[in-house]
């Protein structure tokens, strides 16, 4: 059930207003209903996973605030989250490597891959339940005793597969608060909700069909043709994944429930460590406060912060998905965050330097699209050397609209770059409020792609 799909409206309409009439005391019960119908409605027996995650965690907080082994009990916890990650989104990753291994030195040795599909947004409800019980064994949080609120903390469907990466402190007490229909917090979710949903449908949705026509076929493709499908997805990716955001937060507000802002204008970022204070916020502090600063961070030194780094950055590409590509586009961060600590800053202007972040982190997108390293090392090659082909992506019906959406795009993200847009449309006088609003809607039934296409981080 994706939320660019009629499927989805007509789900949350109908949760919406069961939650909206029921007694206090139920609408948690409804929230968390519908998120396992919602979860359930990609493939039901993965149900059984997230259960296994949600008991498995909620024990070991209990066990966390009762016995003084708590290095044991949060290892354990870690080992079977992690565990259950390995299994199902790398086994077979390292199985292809020790297959090849195995050939390469003449071994007559080979182990089978698992057949199973990955489950919607493995990565994001893991890291999510393993934050739990890292904020208790802190004792940043107490132990959930409610099972009903722990599992809807886990399960809660507007963040379920995609994040934002929530803390307990943040959610955990929100599931207590008395709701009440508020007609400027419901505005503002549904502002939220419409532009999440030009920039997946109109925008994100058009460039993909340039991406993937430039990337299906990158040897027919000219250098010229790549590097613009290489721009265009690098706004694809913002688009879809920040729109997916935009959505959640505004779906949730509606509930009462508020989650954290997960993008900052990221293609503003004036720095390679800007842009990640930006760019998936809830992921990059998670590894920020889980992992690098208990690693010891900047405080021991560079070739430590270096070290520290490229292992935040390996393991967050390895995130992403079972591909070397994954973990080079990893690397190439770590490598350029490492340079620009080691570089003097050779300009104060800022225009240059947002330039200069934006194209290398554009760069770096192709390790990210590409579905091989063959083929990334073949779309940079063809840029590089400027190499002609004998098809480009410029004559497509979709490329002078590609282009115009991300130039409006970017001329609202500079305007809103100190006071946010809606903000000042809603200061407006009425007739110009409704204005804007019929123009967002005009534009997205006019250019929005309504194929229901997937979300680009449900699969990971």
């Amino acid at each position: 059930m994706l939320f660019n799909s009629m499927e989805f409206a007509w789900f949350f309409v109908v949760v919406y207003a069961l939650f909206a009439i029921a007694a206090p005391r139920y609408r948690n019960l409804i929230l968390l209903l519908a998120s396992c119908h919602f979860y359930a409605a990609f493939i039901p027996k993965y149900l059984l996973v997230l259960f296994a995650v949600i008991v498995l965690d909620y024990v070991a907080g209990i066990l966390l605030e009762r016995y003084e082994r708590k290095r044991t009990i949060l290892i354990l916890s870690l080992i079977g989250n992690i565990g259950i990650l390995a299994v199902f989104k790398y086994y077979n990753f390292f199985t292809d490597n020790v297959n090849t291994l195995a050939t390469s030195l003449g071994w007559n040795y080979a182990l089978e891959h698992l057949a199973f599909v990955l489950p919607i947004g493995l990565s994001f409800h893991t890291f999510q339940s393993m934050s739990y019980t890292i904020e208790v064994y802190r004792g940043h949080q107490r132990a959930e005793r409610n099972f009903l609120i722990y599992a809807l903390y886990v399960l809660y469907f507007p963040q379920l597969v995609a994040g934002p990466i929530e803390r307990p402190q943040n959610m955990l007490s929100q599931f207590r608060l008395p709701w009440k229909f508020d007609y400027e917090r419901a505005k503002s979710a549904m502002q939220l909700i419409a532009c999440g949903l030009v920039k997946k449908c109109v925008v994100a949705d058009t460039l993909a069909l340039l991406v993937n026509q430039a990337y299906a076929a990158p040897q027919a493709q000219s250098g010229a043709s790549l590097l613009l499908a290489s721009y265009f997805f690098a706004w694809q990716i913002f688009c879809d994944f920040s729109g997916y955001s935009d959505i959640a937060r505004g779906t949730s507000r509606l509930f009462g429930i508020e989650l954290m802002l997960n993008f900052n204008k990221p293609y503003l970022a004036s720095s390679l460590s800007d842009f990640w204070r930006r760019w998936h916020i809830s992921l990059s502090t998670w590894f920020r406060d889980y992992l690098y600063i208990p690693l010891g961070g900047n405080r021991l030194g560079f070739w430590r912060q270096s070290f520290n780094l490229i292992v935040v950055f390996l393991l967050s590409g390895f995130w992403h998905g079972a591909n070397w590509t994954f973990i080079i586009w990893g690397g190439i961060h770590w490598a350029l965050l490492t340079l620009e600590s080691l570089l003097p800053k050779l300009t104060s202007f800022r225009p240059l330097k947002i330039f200069y972040v934006f194209n290398v982190v554009t760069l770096a997108w192709v390790f990210f699209r590409a579905p091989n390293l063959r083929e990334a090392i073949l779309v940079l090659e063809r840029i590089f050397t400027w190499q002609p082909g004998a098809s480009s992506i410029q004559g497509s019906p979709h490329f002078t609209f590609g282009v115009l959406s991300i130039f409006v795009l970017f001329l609202f993200q500079w305007a809103d770059r100190n006071t946010s847009l809606w903000e000042r449309v809603n200061t407006r006088p009425s007739l110009q409020r409704w204005a804007a609003y019929a123009s967002l809607i005009f534009v997205f039934l006019l250019f929005g792609q309504f194929n229901s296409n997937q979300f680009i981080y449900f699969q990971f």
